[in-house]
C-alpha cells in the first residue's frame, strides 16, 4: 500500500510512521512521499533521513484551505506517487472537494480529540478549557465538512487533575503516534481503501 503524507509542522506523526515502517511494524504500507505546504516546516527533513521524496508544494493562494492552484499543485503531485492511502498528519490547511474527488475513499486524517467532540482547531486545548476529564485522538475518513468522517478509531487519554495544557499535549501525542501507526497497519494488511 503506498502512502503519502501531507503535513505542516515539525512531524512528529509523520516521523512514527517512517520510524515504524523502518521496523517492520507499518504492515505492507510503504512511505512513498512526504510534502509539506510550508518551505521551513521539520516534516521535510524525514526525507533524506529515511529515504523517502521529501518537498515543499506551494499551496497559495489562500493561507487556510487548499483550494484553486494550491489545489492543482497538490493533486498532480500526489497523483503522480499513486497512492493507495493519502495521511493527513498536521496538514494544517482544509481540503477541499476536489482534491477528495481526486482521491476519494483514500484520505484520512488524525485529530488530537476523541470526535465528534472538539473538531477544528486547537482540540486539545478545547478539551482542557471544558474541563471534560477524559480527551484522546481519532483517525478518520476526510470529507467535505471538518472533523465530520467516518472515524477509523480512536484512542483515549485521561486528562489528570495535575495536567498542564503542555503536559496534556505531550500524551496525546503519544497516543497519536501508536494510533497512527496501528491505522495505517491494519488498513494495509486489509489491502482496501478506506
Amino acid at each position: 500500500m503506498r502512502v503519502v503524507i501531507l503535513g505542516s509542522g515539525r512531524g512528529s506523526n509523520a516521523e512514527a510512521l517512517c520510524i515504524a515502517q523502518q521496523e517492520g511494524r507499518l504492515g505492507r504500507a510503504q512511505i512513498v512521499a512526504i510534502f509539506s505546504d510550508r518551505p521551513e516546516a521539520g516534516i521535510l527533513a524525514l526525507g533524506p533521513r529515511f529515504g523517502i521524496e521529501a518537498r515543499h508544494l506551494d499551496a497559495a493562494p489562500f493561507k487556510t484551505k487548499l483550494e484553486g492552484e494550491g489545489e492543482a499543485r497538490y493533486i498532480a503531485a500526489v497523483q503522480a506517487s499513486a497512492p493507495d492511502l493519502v495521511v493527513l498528519a498536521g496538514f494544517m490547511r482544509v481540503v477541499k472537494p476536489g482534491f477528495l474527488h481526486a482521491f476519494a475513499g483514500r484520505v484520512i486524517n488524525l485529530h488530537p480529540s476523541l470526535l465528534p467532540s472538539f473538531p477544528g482547531l486547537d482540540g486539545i486545548g478545547q478539551a482542557f478549557r471544558h474541563g471534560v476529564k477524559i480527551t484522546g485522538c481519532t483517525v478518520h475518513e476526510v470529507t467535505p465538512e471538518i472533523d465530520a468522517g467516518r472515524i477509523l478509531d480512536q484512542a483515549a487519554v485521561r486528562i489528570e487533575d495535575h495536567d498542564t495544557p503542555d503536559t496534556l499535549a505531550a500524551r496525546v501525542h503519544a497516543a497519536e503516534h501508536r494510533l497512527l501507526v496501528d491505522v495505517v497497519a491494519r488498513l494495509s494488511l486489509a489491502q482496501a481503501p478506506v
